[in-house]
């Protein structure tokens, strides 16, 4: 286990604990930076012990972690990555105390013995480099490359960021968990008859309204009561337009289109995600006209989800947009406030936390529009009360500000952060969400996925449906570009506090 680094490690620790003892902030300072051990380290990287993975993501969030690396790039003159390893254990400051003060009294004798490591590693990684590449065993080659050769639409994140087949339904998704308030009364009823009475009451059932209300969760709240009624004995299927489409396109190619006709035809419920999705896919809605069709005559219960009124989807044939036409449509408005106040109580029974009332209403006075980002706020909170043990509403206030729009700013939604975002680097929206490749366009859209998906708390899946429908992998990719750049350019990080500055204070 290689320690070349803690001597230096130790002396900048110490250089930022007295900028925060001369600032008053001792308390802070023992909060964030007294928790990490020091385990290991290699050429480039030092890995750190922390109590937990929310302290971890409160320190990258709000630029500590980068505080240190500035420091020890100073000293050392090295570029060096901090990671993470999770422990209970407490950091010792007082062998972190004598470690910085021996530190201090020989750096000539530590820089020595760095600088003869360093070679001796360098030396150590250059031998094996090429006998490891020749010791990949053929095993993993043939996993490698069947996991690569994996069709994208076979899984679809869950709730929860656990991955799941998108023929699966989400468990945790039933009438019991979801909180009915003014906002979404009629269209819980309506899922409820349909799903006592699957293919009769009614029968099909489109929902449409914005991200993070509840959508998903009915339409599945009904599979997962028809599944329990008819103790697993029918054909229940969720799928999103996406997977649909890509399925559907792939047995095209492969001459297969008989095996997914039989099927989707063969259901007794059908539920599909996000059907914007299919604007302007011509063939896709033919298949589904046809599947719709057949499942409508045998009386098998549908259930759709969209972002807006099937009216104004553009690119929608007429006859598959008179088949949503024969059920309901129901339109999902966000909850208010003593609705989304019931949410997060129901959410701390069923998980046996407790959160003080003024932060649970501060909470539910701020987020209105969406409850992810709801229940986002309320698990950073119970994260730092796993942490700290207790919290009151100016802590809260603060390891939230990056979640919650202030009384009085605009929005902190989709829609906004994309008009920010396009706006500073001087692009239109529907640039935005283009497909254009050119560098002009694709850094403003990276960074845009990669706010909204820090802030927001947004599903890769769900990023592609609002950045013109591309699809998961993309978004990922954008968004893990720019969590690498961030970490070697200082000047993109400062940009992105910018825009989350500008994005809080937006008005419309």
């Amino acid at each position: 286990m290689s320690t070349i680094y803690k001597a230096f490690w130790e002396e900048a620790l110490r250089q930022i604990q007295d900028t925060y003892v001369g600032e008053g902030r001792e308390d802070e300072y023992t909060l964030w930076f007294g928790r990490m051990n020091y385990v290991e380290d290699t050429i480039s990287t030092i890995t750190v012990s922390v109590p937990s993975k929310f302290l971890w993501d409160q320190m990258v969030s709000q630029g500590l972690l980068s505080s240190i690396e500035d420091k020890l790039a100073e000293i050392t003159g090295q570029n060096i990555t901090i990671q993470s390893s999770f422990s209970t254990a407490p950091a010792n400051t007082e062998t972190r105390t004598a470690s910085a003060q021996q530190t201090v009294s020989s750096p000539r004798q530590a820089m020595e013995n760095m600088l003869s490591s360093l070679a001796q590693e360098a030396k150590e990684q250059e031998e094996s480099a090429s006998a490891n590449a020749k010791a990949i065993p053929q095993e993993a080659r043939e996993r490698y490359e069947q996991v690569v050769s994996e069709e994208p639409h076979s899984q679809s994140p869950k709730a929860d960021g656990s991955k799941r087949k998108t023929s699966e339904l989400n468990e945790d998704f039933t009438f019991e968990s979801f909180v009915p308030g003014d906002n979404s009364m009629f269209a819980y009823n309506t899922c409820f008859a349909a799903a006592k009475s699957p293919g009769t009451a009614y029968n099909p059932i489109l929902l449409y309204g914005g991200v993070g209300l509840g959508k998903t969760h009915l339409m599945e709240a009904v599979g997962n009561l028809i599944q329990k009624n008819s103790s697993g004995n029918l054909k229940i299927l969720y799928t999103q337009a996406e997977p649909f489409t890509n399925e559907f396109t792939a047995s095209l190619k492969n001459k297969t289109t008989e095996a997914f006709k039989e099927k989707y035809r063969k259901l007794d419920v059908l539920l599909i995600d996000d059907i914007q999705f299919l604007e302007g896919k011509d063939k896709t809605q033919e298949e589904l006209f046809y599947t719709f069709e057949a499942l409508y005559n045998a009386h098998k219960q549908m259930v759709f989800t969209c972002d807006r009124p099937i009216d104004e989807l553009k690119d929608i044939t007429e006859r598959l947009r008179s088949r949503f036409a024969l059920g309901m449509n129901i339109d999902l408005k966000p909850p208010t406030y003593e609705t989304r106040l019931a949410i997060l109580q129901k959410n701390l029974e069923a998980t046996g936390r407790s959160v003080p009332q003024d932060v649970l209403e501060y909470i539910a006075k701020n987020v209105q529009t969406n409850v992810r980002q709801l229940l986002s706020c309320l698990k950073t909170v119970t994260g730092y009360i796993d942490v700290i043990h207790s919290i009151d509403l100016e802590h809260a206030k603060d390891i939230l500000h990056n979640q919650i729009n202030t009384p009085g700013n605009g929005s902190f939604n989709i829609d906004t952060i994309q008009r920010v975002v396009a706006e500073h680097y001087n692009i239109s929206l529907a640039d935005m969400k283009s497909k254009k490749r050119n560098k002009k366009f694709v850094i403003p859209r990276q960074i845009a996925v990669y706010i909204a998906r820090e802030t927001l708390d947004y599903s890769f899946p769900e990023l592609g449906t609002e950045f013109g429908g591309k699809d998961h992998t993309t978004m990922m990719h954008s968004y893990e570009k720019i969590v690498e750049q961030r970490k070697m350019d200082s000047s993109l990080d400062s940009t992105i506090q910018i825009l989350i500055r500008e994005i809080r204070e937006y008005k419309k």
